[in-house]
């Protein structure tokens, strides 16, 4: 089985999924940072009676820091609504492309009633290439196509 089989038919479950660390819309951002910090996440997924109803990630955490926002609002505030999902029978080429061309560092896993089962990240996503491709993943050049500034040979 080749590299495309794997990616097509593995689902998004073998690319290491992380559980999902939720909190309540009215958790405050000075309480989000102090869990992401204690449980060294890097994103929460805000939930309602447990479906998902946004994201909070070190990204949002650091543009609020950087505008001196007000650390006691509520996450339903500044959260990102309605993030992007994968649900768990995507294969990983399917998720990867959805991360690819979302610029999403991570989705959310969900089931059938939008409730998160897990989250996928890039690291897990390399992890995956890495220990089920090793030889394509570790014999790749340094530079993709190496510009040559003086001619080879005599």
């Amino acid at each position: 089985m080749d590299i495309r089989d794997n990616l097509t038919s593995e689902t998004v479950e073998h690319a290491y999924p992380t559980p999902p660390l939720a909190v309540h819309p009215q958790t405050t951002v000075r309480q989000a940072l102090e869990l992401m910090k204690a449980e060294h996440a890097s994103c929460l997924l805000v939930c309602q009676q447990g479906r998902l109803e946004g994201i909070f990630t070190e990204r949002d955490a650091l543009r609020l820091l950087a505008s001196d926002a007000d650390l006691d609002t509520p996450l339903e505030r500044v959260m990102v609504r309605q993030p992007s999902t994968v649900h768990r029978t995507v294969t990983v080429a399917e998720a990867m492309q959805k991360m690819t061309s979302g610029g999403y560092r991570r989705l959310p896993i969900v089931d059938e009633q939008h409730r998160p089962t897990g989250l996928v990240s890039v690291k897990g996503m390399i992890r995956y290439l890495c220990e089920h491709f090793p030889r394509v993943v570790y014999n790749q050049p340094t530079v993709a196509h190496p510009i040559t500034h003086q001619r080879e040979g005599p």
